[in-house]
């Protein structure tokens, strides 16, 4: 691992996503990933992964899995193996040994108890909570034989630290603000602040794009890098991700992990990713966005200053949009499973290829993939259909008459041809002083068992002849 230069000599901009698989990949994690692997495409880079797993209680083999399939979905490839951040103990071990070899860090035996007193006294005080440094300066001698102590950086005591952030602009603190923080912890482990600064720099790491909420961490990642004399990383804290009622983005507002895009709210991963795009940055008016143009548009300058507020009538929107885009071999194949699932048998091959057909008819009406299933389903049920409760009022009154009278009329039809069923079902009603309404609604609640469903010609296309008259005449009186 390593720094990279690219065939002129310059520097190689390596990004990095950076999740800890203590859950699924929440959409706003989702977004973090977009960003890095965008900025390093669109420069030439790479774009890496590393798990940070440090958290063994909380950390699972499924959440990583979840992550990976997750990205892959997305279609967020990673330049190299990912990266086990707890695999490389020993390595953040070493660097906090070597800074207290070099004087730069120091032993610190202060007990639990004496930090818990040193605490209430500065609450009382009013004064900002944090290690007043008492160990600094102190021979280990002092300690009792044998006591149990962490390793602190010397932080600088004096003047100011600044960070030319890529989004935030120049972000400036006072190094009194900054505490000596542990690296070392009792018994041994490293903290977070000391494992994201070494394994930043060993996988070469030139911009750390993140969260805002990771800007005070990067003042003590920036003083335990200037400590080791390594290079700076270029700092991009990007907002948050809001609600749509501007509070923290929450599970009511859509904080789910990516897989519930995909599997229950039946999203394309295309457009996950396009409205994630454009959660936060900006190009110009643009609001479809391919990943091509996406690639060859983005950069940090598009990356605004507030929080983006999520909005998922837009993703669905969206959504749509992209499924019309679709193959409808693509689709079929994502909504077979969902209607295997509900008639409880795999599809055969020939029903395989009706679903197929019928998704050039139901796509322009589908904002979900769950949609898709659902609007193609009433094409494999078994006769007789179980009506859904508006489909029965439709076929109340005098609705099964009407329809015994139009079965004669489709029968005679030469060709089953969207045009032949047009003009007869039209002149059908004419003749009866009918609406058409009148006549496709309850036609359709018969031929579906719902209410709703793509256009009724399109039904009786997709059907047949035999099924649709099958179909018709269970339901005519």
């Amino acid at each position: 691992m390593g720094a990279t230069e690219k065939a002129d000599g310059t520097q190689r901009i390596v990004t990095r996503f950076a999740p800890s698989p203590t859950g699924f990949l929440h959409i706003g994690g989702a977004r973090t990933a977009l960003f890095n692997w965008l900025y390093a495409r669109h420069h030439g880079g790479e774009f890496k992964l590393r798990i940070e797993d440090t958290d063994r209680a909380r950390s699972t083999d499924e959440a990583i899995a979840k992550i990976l399939d997750g990205m892959r979905w997305l279609g967020l490839d990673w330049d190299g193996d990912e990266v086990n951040q707890f695999a490389r103990a020993d390595r953040h071990a070493e660097v906090a040994h070597a800074l207290l070899d070099q004087g730069k860090a120091y032993r610190c035996y202060a007990t639990p108890e004496e930090l818990a007193e040193m605490r209430e006294q500065q609450r009382a005080a009013k004064q900002p909570i944090r290690y007043d440094s008492r160990w600094r300066d102190r021979d280990p001698s002092e300690a009792p034989e044998g006591a149990p102590f962490v390793i602190r950086l010397k932080t600088p005591l004096d003047g100011e630290t600044v960070i030319d952030d890529a989004v935030q602009g120049k972000v400036t603190v006072r190094n009194s603000e900054i505490d000596d923080f542990v690296m070392l912890r009792g018994d041994g482990t490293p903290t977070y602040m000391l494992a994201v600064a070494v394994d930043d720099h060993d996988m070469g790491v030139t911009h750390v794009i993140r969260g805002d909420d990771h800007l005070n961490n990067a003042f003590r990642q920036r003083a335990l890098i200037d400590a080791m004399g390594w290079p700076q990383p270029v700092y991009a804290h990007v907002p948050l991700i809001h609600g749509p009622d501007g509070t923290k983005l929450s599970k009511r507002h859509g904080a789910l992990g990516v897989e519930a895009y995909r599997d229950e709210m039946g999203m394309l991963p295309e457009a996950v990713f396009n409205y994630l795009l454009r959660l936060g940055w900006g190009h110009g008016d643009d609001e479809i966005i391919s990943r091509e143009q996406a690639i060859e548009w983005f950069d940090l300058d598009g990356v605004g200053k507030s929080a983006a507020r999520f909005d998922l009538k837009k993703l669905t929107n969206l959504n749509g949009h992209y499924i019309r885009e679709s193959e409808n071999a693509r689709l079929a194949t994502i909504a077979e499973p969902k209607i295997a699932a509900e008639i409880g048998r795999e599809l055969t091959v020939e029903e395989q290829d009706l679903l197929q057909r019928s998704m050039e008819s139901i796509k322009p009406r589908a904002k979900s993939t769950g949609e898709l299933a659902e609007s193609a389903g009433f094409l494999f049920r078994t006769r007789p259909l179980n009506l859904d409760e508006k489909a029965e009022m439709l076929l109340q009154d005098d609705a099964p008459a009407r329809l015994a009278a139009l079965v004669p009329h489709l029968e005679a039809l030469p060709d089953w041809t969207e045009e032949a069923l047009d003009t007869a079902v039209r002149e059908f009603a004419e003749a009866r002083d009918l609406k058409l309404g009148k006549v496709a609604q309850p036609l359709r609640a018969a031929l579906t068992g719902s209410a709703t469903s793509p256009g009724i010609f399109d039904v009786l296309l997709l059907l047949g002849r035999e099924e649709s008259l099958a179909r018709i005449a269970d339901q005519a009186g």
